[in-house]
C-alpha cells in the first residue's frame, strides 16, 4: 500500500488528505442528521398536549429546545405566540435559518472535496506525462523503467482522485437531500403547531 501511494508522487498526500477529511465529515454528518434527533415525532403533539392541560413552565420549555432542533423552532414560535399569527411565523422563521445554517454544516466543503480531487488526480496525470516527455527527450524511449514510472504516477493518481471524488459525490447529494427533507418535516410541523395554537385561541374568543 505504501509503495503504491509512493509511486503516485506528492500530489497522493493532499488527495489522500481529502479522503480522510470526506470520511470523517460523512460519518459525522449520517449521526448529526437522524430524522429522530432532529424532528422527533409526536413532539408537535407532546407540545399541544401541555398547552391543552395547562401551560409549559419555563423548565420544559428549556428542555424541549435543548432536546432538537426542531423544539428550538417550536420553542421560538411559542415565546412569541401571544403576540399573533404572524409574529409567530417570523419567529418561526428565524429559528429555522439558524438551524438549517446548522445541519447544512460542512457539507459545502464535501462538496468543495468532491471538484478538487479529480482535479488533484489530473493534475498527477499532467506531471507523470511531463516526466514521461522529459525522460524521453533525455534518455530517448530506450529506457522502459523511467517511462513505466511516469505513467504509473499518472494513472495513479487519477485513479485515487477518481474513488475519493465518487463516493464524496454521492454522499454530498444524499446528506444534501436528507437535509432538504428535514427542513420539509420541521416546515409542516411548524405550521401545525401555529394552526393549532392559533385555531384554538380563535375558537375561544368566538365563544
Amino acid at each position: 500500500m505504501f509503495e503504491l501511494i509512493s509511486s503516485g508522487g506528492w500530489l497522493m498526500v493532499p488527495i489522500i488528505g481529502c479522503s480522510v477529511l470526506s470520511l470523517a465529515i460523512c460519518l459525522e454528518r449520517l449521526w448529526v442528521l437522524r430524522s429522530e434527533k432532529i424532528a422527533p415525532t409526536g413532539l408537535t403533539n407532546d407540545i399541544w398536549s401541555r398547552l391543552k392541560a395547562g401551560s409549559i413552565s419555563v423548565e420544559q420549555m428549556k428542555e424541549i429546545k435543548k432536546a432538537s432542533p426542531l423544539g428550538r423552532i417550536m420553542v421560538a414560535g411559542l415565546n412569541n405566540a401571544r403576540h399573533g399569527r404572524e409574529i409567530m411565523k417570523e419567529s418561526i422563521q428565524e429559528a429555522a435559518t439558524e438551524v438549517v445554517h446548522e445541519l447544512e454544516r460542512f457539507l459545502t466543503a464535501l462538496g468543495t472535496i468532491a471538484a478538487i480531487t479529480p482535479l488533484l488526480g489530473l493534475l498527477g496525470t499532467v506531471i507523470g506525462m511531463i516526466k514521461v516527455f522529459a525522460a524521453i527527450m533525455a534518455q530517448g524511449t530506450g529506457n522502459a523503467s523511467v517511462l513505466a514510472g511516469g505513467i504509473s504516477e499518472a494513472l495513479i493518481t487519477t485513479a485515487t482522485g477518481l474513488a475519493v471524488a465518487i463516493p464524496t459525490l454521492i454522499f454530498h447529494r444524499h446528506l444534501q437531500r436528507k437535509v432538504d427533507t428535514l427542513v420539509v418535516d420541521m416546515e409542516q410541523e411548524a405550521i401545525k403547531l401555529v394552526e393549532i395554537v392559533h385555531g384554538e385561541r380563535e375558537a375561544d374568543q368566538d365563544k
